[in-house]
């Protein structure tokens, strides 16, 4: 038996708001027709609960994905609304075999219940506001994580952006609306990702913020120096603050080259896994697949080959304690610890 998998970020709504808007519900349960995720897949991969994306894309990815909705002038928040109305839609034809979870008290009933447990996560504060009425109108709402950043500039700071390979310097740190930002999440005791935060910005949340440090979906920067990779003094600064990285599984963030080449052996993925815990024990890390938003390695296909990642884990000798952390616990922990429930 595999263990079934808590998700650190991937980006479903994202796929389902391009590609199935006319009938998001369908898709999901019925089978998606391009991406990793759907409901019938989720449950063949032990797939049991995650950090859902809300997130705007680019409008050169929209007219690339879905050019039938290229020119449409929708703004950032109403993206972002779009997307969380879909996983509210999804959940209420779920027939309880989906939730939204604001606690881990919820997430462990879903997972004791066979329910897929989904937390609503914002990437990108693109269209907030400086005084955290727009943060605290998501929250209300039942969104629980944010990244304040993408790769863009926004109110806040900017993102890590540069090519392969690259120093995740690669901008200035947080605005005073991008500090009063993180003071507010804290406040409301919502999860901050620091995985698109360029290293000045990173290192502003880490002295500014009470939390954990969360970065949902990155890999080690000393196997793949992608400006995006953790460097090994922001992992030893995550580790101590008692955060957790997810694991990546894009084969960009995986590969030495940097390249997008899904002939990327699984065992990539475990390099990483391996790298992250010589610098920052088991606790701290998990998965964060980033599956609908990247290529993935053909071996592992998508949510479906979750347990040929785990039995090759278990191949080199990783103790199911071990797994069961890097699976669903480590995750658990860490959101108690940033959420309090």
């Amino acid at each position: 038996m595999f263990p079934y998998t808590f998700d650190g970020h991937n980006d479903l709504l994202l796929n389902l708001w391009l590609r199935h808007r006319d009938d998001p519900v369908r898709a999901f349960f019925s089978g998606v027709r391009k991406g990793h995720l759907d409901f019938p897949r989720m449950q063949q991969g032990n797939f049991a609960g995650g950090l859902f994306a809300l997130f705007v894309p680019p409008q050169r990815y929209i007219k690339e994905v879905a050019p039938q909705y290229a020119h449409a002038k929708w703004q950032p928040l109403e993206i972002l609304w779009q997307q969380l109305d879909i996983l509210k839609a999804l959940v209420a034809n779920a027939d309880g075999h989906a939730r939204l979870c604001l606690t881990t008290e919820d997430i462990a009933a879903c997972r004791a219940e066979g329910a897929l447990a989904m937390v609503a996560h914002i990437e990108g504060a693109d269209g907030f506001d400086a005084n955290g009425d727009v943060l605290q109108a998501f929250w209300e709402a039942g969104v629980r994580s944010i990244g304040p950043f993408w790769n863009l500039p926004n109110l806040f700071g900017e993102g890590v952006t540069g090519a392969f390979p690259g120093s995740p310097d690669s901008g200035p740190g947080l605005t005073e609306a991008g500090k009063n930002l993180i003071a507010k999440a804290n406040h409301l005791r919502m999860v901050v990702d620091v995985s698109h935060m360029n290293e000045k910005a990173f290192w502003d949340t880490a002295r500014l913020s009470t939390a954990p440090l969360v970065a949902t979906h990155s890999n080690a920067h000393a196997l793949c120096a992608q400006p995006r990779n953790m460097t090994d003094d922001q992992l030893h600064a995550i580790r101590d603050s008692g955060g957790i990285v997810g694991v990546n599984f894009g084969n960009a963030f995986l590969r030495s080259d940097g390249k997008r080449d899904s002939d990327t052996a699984l065992i990539q993925i475990v390099n990483h896994i391996e790298y992250l815990i010589s610098q920052m024990g088991v606790e701290h890390v998990g998965l964060g697949s980033d599956f609908d938003g990247v290529c993935v390695p053909d071996e592992l296909e998508d949510v479906t080959g979750l347990p040929r990642l785990y039995a090759l884990l278990r191949t080199l000798g990783y103790a199911e304690n071990s797994i069961q952390k890097l699976a669903w616990g480590n995750w658990q922990r860490v959101l108690r610890q940033s959420w309090g429930a």
